[in-house]
């Protein structure tokens, strides 16, 4: 069974790609930043365990938080399922796809066989849009071709691994109403959510917080790496390349900003907060390129002066974040 009028949405990151192919599919059509910033996406996470050779840097909110932010700011009816039996996860899919209706999945990509470089990562999301009796076909944002294919036991895997970030076979589609969406008054809602959430952190190592505690313990990375000279390049990496905790996020929101400040154009609050994130962007791939640098030289100094600019950021972030809440302020006078 194959879904063949199925339209894969083209994004960058694998959540929001996630909701933009249930949403498109549906002739709702929202870019990737404002599904982000609907979302209330923007965060910052620093999260370090022993068994880690470097600390994880998270830009983002929790996983399947931006899936319900966004359908909640939209009120849009969420079916999200989970279960520990093999057989209810796998109807869970064929009930909607029997019905032409795709379903997004929260898995552990390790698994899929069109990953061609293997590592253990949970928290990754893409669309079902059919099945035959071996493979599932997928919709997945992370490689260049949008669409694959995975064995069923490979999918049931990857859907029933334990660790960090994983869900118990997570499943979820978003029916999209029949009445008009308010869309200004959702991001004006989402702003005020991700600001709020922003700037009064409950622990030290989130948001600004968390920024500044980046700051304080970049120095120290090379003595705490188990192999700079690999454990480094491959931080940069994972921040610049895979997105986790540079720029990729900061992007997503800048441009939703700008989207929000040409819907509505009478709050200048808005286009000051798009101004800062203009600047914040390319400072963490700058942040991203130092760590790297450092791991391939040798050169602490590398790690220094990522510590300043993260300081930098830190302050510019919670700036940012202030002036959105003067935005939100504005919009209710």
């Amino acid at each position: 069974m194959i879904i063949n009028d199925f339209k894969a949405f083209k994004g960058k990151h694998c959540e929001s790609s996630s909701i933009g192919n249930l949403l498109t599919n549906q002739d709702l059509k929202l870019s990737e930043p404002m599904i982000f910033g609907l979302g209330e996406g923007l965060s910052f996470i620093y999260w370090k365990m022993k068994s880690m050779n470097l600390p994880f840097l998270g830009g983002r909110n929790k996983q399947f938080d931006l899936t319900r932010n966004l359908c909640r700011n939209l009120e849009l009816k969420l079916d999200a399922r989970e279960t520990t039996s093999t057989k209810k996860a796998w109807k869970n899919i064929t009930e909607f796809i029997d019905d032409s209706i795709p379903v997004s999945l929260q898995l552990d990509c390790y698994h899929l066989e069109y990953f061609t470089h293997k590592i253990h990562f949970a928290g990754h999301f893409l669309t079902v849009y059919g099945y035959d009796e071996e493979y599932v076909y997928v919709s997945d944002t992370m490689l260049q071709d949008l669409k694959h294919k995975s064995k069923i036991k490979n999918i049931e895997l990857a859907r029933f691994e334990k660790g960090q970030m994983s869900a118990k076979a997570r499943s979820f589609t978003i029916k999209v109403p029949d009445k008009r969406i308010d869309l200004k008054k959702a991001i004006i809602t989402a702003i005020k959510n991700n600001a709020d959430a922003f700037l009064n952190p409950p622990i030290s190592n989130l948001t600004y917080r968390g920024i500044k505690k980046l700051g304080t313990e970049l120095p120290k990375w090379r003595d705490m790496a188990k192999n700079p000279e690999i454990d480094l390049v491959l931080a940069g990496d994972l921040m610049e390349g895979a997105g986790t905790g540079g720029a990729l996020f900061r992007n997503l929101y800048r441009d939703f900003l700008k989207e929000a400040s040409e819907m509505i154009p009478e709050n200048d609050y808005i286009s000051q907060a798009y101004s800062k994130f203009c600047l914040i962007a390319p400072k963490w791939t700058q942040i991203a390129e130092l760590i790297q640098k450092a791991g391939k030289t040798g050169d602490s100094g590398c790690l220094e002066k990522a510590s300043v600019l993260s300081f930098e950021l830190a302050a510019m972030e919670k700036q940012a974040m202030e002036i959105l809440l003067e935005a939100v302020k504005k919009h209710k006078q």
